[in-house]
């Protein structure tokens, strides 16, 4: 039998999968990392980028082809609501950042903006990266099972090609297996909540729309058909390419159209758009089932799970891809710390720690979006059980010079704005907390106070939270604080007066075999303050100084000059590091 060796085994290579294979070779750290299927994603499924996953890809020096290949955020602008294409539209929402009330504060929390880049586009580019990088893939290759030991971790699989088993031996294994993951079924990962809670279908498909389209460019057209024979219509249409590739879901038929014929799919579509003269392409269609699961704990022992395996949602706020890109963000660096840094093994039991709460958060918000549209049917008086004709006469209400009618208006109009909830929820992406002991919390700290911490971001130093986003200049270069602090790296953030601060990160850096980096910035130092924002945002004096992970986000700030920065600075890192 094949025996293989290798630091990490990354099971999966999908966004979760491909992105911890990226991040680890970019450490240095050997990695294999393998997928049942013959390639990627075959299928847009996941688009949405939002602004902290852009954060990610801007770090990996990914942005620019990411963003190259994907549709950006101006044409994302809208969520149009409609009987069909050709028919009545009955209300709009700005969608991802475009609104005009919010895009200030969408500009002011990142360097970066969204992006709508469909997942069969997506993970080709980070796999590239990963083998450029020096990871290995192997595709066609399948889990049989793994055994762990004190010193690491014996794993089965079978390719698929030649339907022969091997083994791979590594000190850690990364299950990013999806949805029914048998790596977290075999390290017995406990899961709470309700799988399949509904059925739908996806038809994918390509036709020239634009002429329905160009007005109101969106990613997501939600149609609402009461007049419809039978079950009354309820989908999105969700752009893949403007305006020519579109899938559409279906989920009033449920289980009723599995195995329909190419022409029944055709006139499905037909149904959405309202015109029987487009020209349709069918690609391909993929049933699916609505989950509401997340994983109690994401590890056990040396086997670490991410993505789909440990978290499983509807596709409601977009949060899926990007909280699987992030679960590795927040992984990867830690495992080359225990390989590379010495770091105590302990950190990784902080990684559980730190990304199941956000999982949870991102799991009920999504199926929180997912009822919404139900909600909004009920604002309009529609009772889907009953006749076409009469869904009709109730849907006709909402446009009535009456009384009636404009209660109806007013209802409507409330529910509707709920569905901020799903398509402006930036805090949700934004506001991610980290508490473990790889954080060290100011003592006495009162809680955040934030308006609305779904709707709206809160930009914070205090520990445990992405360091904040502020223009800065170093030689001569326009930049954000944010590109200071690389993901291969920790990175010591002083101010003006913080001398001793830099030169004592010198000394513990090197005393302790960890990367980390120092810089000052204000009037005068390596990096300018441009706009004084720095000053404000940074919640340090002038002697302070944050230490912010490889992973962005801050670990420890003192806000004040140490009485002996040194021996504070090392006590710190120790503390993270578990040394």
């Amino acid at each position: 039998m094949e025996h293989i060796e290798t630091e990490v085994l990354v099971v999966g290579a999908g966004l979760a999968g491909a992105s911890a294979a990226l991040m680890l070779a970019r450490h240095g750290v050997r990695t294999l990392a393998v997928s049942r299927g013959h390639w990627v994603a075959d299928s847009p499924r996941a688009h949405i980028v939002n602004q902290r996953t852009m954060e990610v890809l801007r770090s990996l020096d990914l942005e620019s082809v990411c963003a190259d290949a994907a549709v950006p955020g101006e044409l994302m602008a809208n969520h149009p609501m409609m009987t069909s294409l050709t028919g009545r539209e009955f209300g709009r929402l700005w969608t991802w950042g475009n609104d005009p009330v919010r895009q200030d504060e969408y500009g002011a929390a990142s360097p970066v903006t969204g992006c709508d880049l469909p997942q069969d586009r997506f993970e080709p580019i980070l796999i590239s990266e990963a083998l450029r990088l020096g990871a290995v893939v192997r595709f066609r290759t399948e889990f049989v099972s793994l055994e762990q030991d004190d010193d690491g971790v014996t794993t089965t699989l079978r390719d698929l090609v030649t339907n022969s088993e091997f083994t791979v031996r590594s000190k850690y294994v990364v299950g990013a297996d999806g949805g029914q993951s048998p790596v977290a079924e075999a390290v017995g990962l406990p899961f709470e909540g309700t799988p399949g809670i509904g059925p739908a279908l996806n038809i994918h498909f390509r036709a020239d729309l634009s002429r329905f389209i160009e007005d109101r460019p969106g990613s997501i057209f939600w149609i609402l058909q009461p007049d419809r024979e039978g079950a009354m219509g309820n989908a999105m249409l969700r752009m893949v390419r403007p305006w020519s590739e579109w899938i559409v879901g279906f989920v009033h038929l449920g289980e009723s159209i599995r195995g329909a014929s190419e022409d029944e799919l055709i006139g499905l579509v037909h149904e959405i758009i309202g015109d029987d003269s487009v020209p349709i392409e069918i690609i391909g269609s993929y049933p699916w089932r609505i989950n509401h699961v997340i994983a109690q704990e994401y590890s056990r022992g040396r086997v670490m799970c991410a993505g789909d395996a440990v978290h499983r949602h509807p596709p409601m706020n977009g949060l899926g891809g990007n909280t699987c890109i992030q679960d590795a963000f927040g992984l990867a660096w830690k495992l080359a710390a225990v390989l590379r840094w010495g770091a105590g093994p302990r950190l990784l039991e902080t990684y559980s720690a730190e990304r199941q709460p956000v999982g949870r958060t991102v799991v009920d918000r999504a199926v929180a979006g997912w009822r919404q549209n139900p909600e909004v049917i009920r604002s309009l008086g529609i009772d889907p059980a009953a006749s076409p004709v009469e869904r009709q006469a109730q849907f006709d209400v909402l446009f009535e010079d009456s009384e009636e009618g404009e209660q109806r208006r007013s209802d409507f109009e409330r529910a509707k704005r709920s569905k901020e909830y799903s398509y402006h929820a930036h805090g949700t992406e934004m506001n991610q907390h980290y508490a473990s002991s790889a954080i060290i919390e100011d003592e006495g700290l009162e809680p955040l106070a934030h308006r609305d911490a779904d709707l709206h971001f809160t930009m914070t130093s205090r520990p445990g939270s992405r360091v904040p986003h502020a223009w800065v200049a170093q030689s001569g270069r326009t930049i954000s604080v944010l590109d200071l602090c690389r993901p291969e790296q920790f990175t010591l953030l002083a101010r003006n007066r913080g001398a001793e601060w830099i030169a004592a990160a010198q000394k513990v850096g090197e005393r302790l075999g960890v990367p980390l980096v120092a810089v000052r910035i204000g009037p005068g130092c390596e990096v300018e303050d441009l706009y004084g924002v720095w000053r404000d945002v940074s919640e340090i004096g002038e002697g302070g100084a944050l230490l912010v992970r490889p992973d962005q986000h801050v670990a420890w700030r003192n806000a004040i000059m140490a009485s002996d920065p040194e021996v504070e600075l090392e006590r710190a890192l120790r503390q993270i590091l578990s040394m």
